[in-house]
């Protein structure tokens, strides 16, 4: 005979527990987000606030201009109907004034009178930064598994944004002067071949001081870049981008004219930039010259967004220039900068350089792009990246820099930024990298003092090599 069933009784306190949710079913897209080197950079050095970063490419926290944005700010308010109209949503496009002023800008930073002739406002689009506007393009030309070519190395960000997208990027060789012509025919020929130059939408192109290696482009390569664009533009328009989004932090040197300046038929270069670098990047304004053509089918994505960048932001930007403020912090940023960049350069001349390290001099921008000696892996979970976090410092490790495609990827270069640390911090971070570096080196011996490529003669910091470790 059967007992009496046995009932469970519920727990003496506290509710009963729901059973597990399932993990929600992401889109593609959402998966292809996933591990994008800047939120694993971000949130290591959020973990661990002791750590010297030198890979954030942050402004500096004590050059953020509160005075200036005060004063811009208290002057576009004291003004009742136009700060009315600050505080009111703003069109797509953006402010009118706004897109006006950036467009003269560019045009008396390109140096003659001819510059941008026939170019309107019209087709100025302002946007939440130039990020904002780097995707927004990419999801405009690009359909999944089309592809855009870039410099090797060239921005992670756009980069990630790109394979967010589904979009192939593929590098293309550079140099000391930029991307290298004859390496992007090469690189459009063999797509012509494999007939898939139908997929190629864009170049994509840091044009000054770029993010990475701090390189800009030459005076001599601008026009043949817009030229080789528009040669194999033969079935559909292959694009020019121009991220010029350091241009204004130039500490020495000639000051060139943009690649729009080249693009005689206004159809083949798309010019960005941003007030990020120049001013505050929280502000969050960017802005975008596009070719006539574009301007509408990228309203439309836009549209669905956000219809229109915060205006307030777009005004205050306005009352920055007409007050004269922007200009006067720009020429602030460029001293506190050089000094920075100064007290890199020396700290890695006398702790680097020994140990068979190379670097070019960066003329502008935030970088030290960083070539160690051979055999030495710079990627995250190498020896070199742990036992810089044991010794205090956080980098960006080279090989991020470098498209999944095309040029070969490269793991023995660091990116490190001046832009955050004051100086004496700077010193000691490269310190504790020149200490990381020595421990490592140590289980290298046969690798001491000799780069990757030889020595490549364009790099301007000449060391002396280390001899070889002798046996014991």
């Amino acid at each position: 005979m059967l007992g009496t069933p046995r009932v469970s009784s519920p727990p003496a306190t506290g509710a009963a527990k729901s059973p597990a949710m399932p993990a929600p079913a992401l889109s593609r897209r959402a998966g292809l987000a996933q591990g994008q080197p800047i939120s694993q950079l971000m949130h290591m050095a959020l973990e661990r606030p002791e750590l010297i970063s030198l890979a954030a490419g942050f402004v500096d926290q004590e050059t953020l201009p509160v005075e200036e944005t005060r004063e811009a700010a208290q002057w576009l308010l004291s003004q009742p109907e136009p700060g009315r109209a600050a505080l009111q949503y703003g069109t797509t496009a953006g402010f009118l004034p706004l897109r006006e002023r950036v467009l003269a800008e560019w045009q008396a930073a390109d140096g003659h009178p001819h510059a941008l002739r026939g170019i309107s406002a019209d087709r100025v689009v302002l946007t939440a930064g130039s990020n904002q506007l780097l995707h927004l393009l990419a999801d405009t030309l690009c359909d999944p598994g089309d592809i855009v070519l870039c410099a090797a190395p060239t921005y992670f960000v756009f980069i990630g944004l790109a394979a967010n997208l589904g979009v192939r990027t593929v590098g293309v060789a550079t140099d000391g002067e930029g991307l290298i012509p004859e390496a992007l025919d090469e690189q459009l020929a063999a797509f012509d071949k494999s007939g898939e130059l139908a997929r190629v939408k864009a170049i994509y192109v840091n044009s000054f001081f770029d993010n990475p290696a701090s390189i800009t482009l030459s005076r001599d390569r601008r026009p043949q870049v817009v030229e080789i664009a528009r040669r194999w533009s033969r079935r559909r328009p292959i694009f020019v981008i121009e991220d010029a989004a350091y241009r204004q932090l130039r500490y020495e040197g000639e000051s060139f004219p943009s690649l729009l300046a080249f693009d005689d038929g206004g159809g083949t270069v798309i010019a960005t930039q941003t007030f990020s670098k120049s001013f505050s990047p929280g502000l969050r304004v960017g802005y975008g010259i596009l070719p006539a053509p574009l301007v509408e089918p990228l309203l439309a994505q836009k549209g669905n967004i956000d219809f229109g960048s915060p205006n307030f932001n777009q005004q205050l930007a306005w009352a920055l220039y007409e007050r004269g403020l922007l200009e006067r912090h720009v020429g602030k940023l460029r001293e506190t900068y050089r000094a920075k960049r100064d007290a890199m350069l020396k700290a890695a001349e006398t702790h680097l350089a020994p140990l068979g390290c190379r670097w070019r001099v960066p003329r502008g921008g935030l970088y030290v792009w960083l070539t160690l000696p051979e055999g030495i892996d710079a990627d995250i979970g190498r020896p070199l990246y742990e036992e810089s976090l044991r010794q205090g410092v956080l980098y960006v490790p080279g090989h991020f820099c470098y498209a999944r495609e095309g040029f070969p990827v490269q793991k023995s270069n660091i990116r490190l930024s001046f832009g955050v640390q004051p100086a004496e911090r700077i010193a000691e971070g490269i310190a504790a990298l020149a200490a990381a570096l020595r421990r490592r080196l140590e289980d290298v011996p046969a690798c001491v003092g000799r780069s990757p490529d030889g020595g490549d003669p364009a790099l301007e910091c000449a060391v002396e090599p280390l001899a070889p470790r002798r046996a014991k």
